[in-house]
């Protein structure tokens, strides 16, 4: 019915050629992306107020993988606001403007939205890459960065997508190029930390005007001028380590970002880099590899912790942040991805969606350590990302479906409350929650 077959082979060949070198590597340049920009809405034509009436900090923006569209929720009702198309395979992880007005959203294929949340509109887009891995907005409003893969850049904007520079993820030398693996707003330290997939750096760009001159490499005297400095705004200020990061998250004080790298066997190591002595600091001691940009901390019997599932065994590791020592391993029904708390209740949600146990959640308990539910709504289909309302009263899951929902649960006694359809829903955010809490750094 589908014509011959291909012999083992033939099979291999074609398995070589799709991963064969392309020749020259495409490149999107600056003159490319400039020119790729759409307004699509003018400022003095949107209203400077809500077109809806809701509690403006308690919406939560969802993705929908399935027929690529977004919806806009209300965190009260617990109803769907507005739905609208988006830009083919967005990343699951919008980022907000600090007056929760704008939402930005990445596409893998490098497309950047702007959509203005009071007017329900999209304001204008920019293809910054050919392939994005996603994008963050800084504390103030003023920058995007998008972090690319194809090209190997990052790319910075202004607010309204105008292009302001690309930066090639380069090492010092030149020589060595590199796919920017993820790039996250440093709120309190007015920065852009950026994760490098091929080079064992760690880049922290500010967007402080008045951010201290960049030296690099050793220099014997800085008062004598022995060096030319770099411009300390929007430039890369490079922390060398010994292998790459692929993701990361802050801690509470944004002093240190806690990573992850990927090796060759696929295992995995995590690592503490602190970010004003520009080194790493620690180990961190987690089987399998752990995928810590959806990690938690949380404050117990005094001390912090951070807590992260990890891709490739089914337990949660628990560190001491002071220490950096692993005092417990939480056993799981599988590998998961998403870990998720909120401040206002006692309990961790997680999922096992990288196992045949894919269709079940796990609440732990932040005090006993221990895990005192698992929830299983819909037998054989993949439960994931949790995300808490405002008040954290109610935890909203995804059923990873085309024929999916957002699932509802009371926070405190598990139970379920309602569902809302929506199409392989892989991202949804609390507005407010998003705002005032960093990537991985919920409660």
């Amino acid at each position: 019915a589908f014509g011959a077959k291909l012999s083992a082979d033939e099979l291999q060949q074609l398995a070589d050629w799709i991963y064969s070198p392309v020749t020259p590597r495409p490149d999107w340049s600056e003159a490319q992306i400039r020119a790729s920009r759409i307004l699509q809405a003018k400022k003095s034509d949107l209203r400077d107020a809500p077109v809806f009436t809701a509690d403006m900090m308690n919406l939560f923006i969802v993705v929908e993988a399935g027929d690529h569209h977004v919806s806009i929720l209300d965190g009260d009702k617990l109803e769907r606001i507005h739905r609208f198309p988006s830009r083919y395979a967005l990343h699951g992880g919008p980022k907000f403007t600090p007056d929760g007005r704008y939402v930005f959203f990445c596409s893998r294929d490098g497309w950047v939205s702007k959509f203005d949340i009071w007017n329900l509109k999209t304001v204008s887009e920019v293809r910054a890459g050919i392939n994005a891995r996603n994008l963050a907005v800084s504390t103030d409003g003023k920058y995007v960065a998008v972090a690319n893969y194809l090209p190997n850049t990052l790319a910075l904007f202004d607010a309204d997508l105008n292009l302001i520079k690309v930066i090639a993820a380069k090492n010092l030398k030149g020589d060595v190029s590199s796919r920017v693996s993820a790039v996250y707003d440093a709120g309190p330290r007015h920065s852009f930390v950026a994760a490098m997939k091929d080079m064992p750096e760690l880049w922290e760009i500010s967007y402080d005007e008045k951010a201290a001159p960049i030296f690099d490499g050793y220099v014997h005297d800085y008062k004598m001028g022995e060096a030319i400095a770099l411009p300390g705004f929007l430039n890369p200020r490079r922390t060398l380590l010994e292998e790459p990061l692929d993701d990361f998250f802050f801690d509470q004080g944004y002093a240190n970002a806690m990573g992850a790298s990927r090796r060759a066997d696929g295992s995995g190591r995590g690592q503490v880099v602190n970010l004003d002595v520009r080194r790493k600091i620690a180990d961190l001691d987690i089987p399998g590899m752990p995928h810590l940009g959806s990690g938690i901390t949380f404050e117990r019997d005094g001390r912090t912790l951070m807590a992260t599932p990890n891709l490739k065994q089914g337990v949660i590791s628990v560190i001491d942040m002071k220490s950096w020592q692993t005092i417990k391993q939480i056993p799981t029904l599988g590998p998961g991805f998403f870990m998720r708390s909120h401040e206002n209740t006692r309990y961790a949600w997680v999922d096992s969606m990288m196992s045949p146990n894919k269709d079940t959640l796990q609440v732990i308990d932040k005090i006993t350590l221990e895990k005192v539910a698992e929830l299983k709504p819909e037998p054989g289909k993949t439960l994931a990302h949790i995300e808490f309302t405002r008040d954290g009263k109610y935890a909203l899951a995804s059923l990873w479906e085309l024929d999916g929902a957002i699932i509802v649960f009371d926070a405190q006694t598990f139970k379920e409350v309602k569902r809302i359809p929506a199409s392989k829903p892989v991202g949804k955010y609390n507005l407010y929650n998003k705002i005032n809490r960093s990537e991985g750094t919920s409660h």
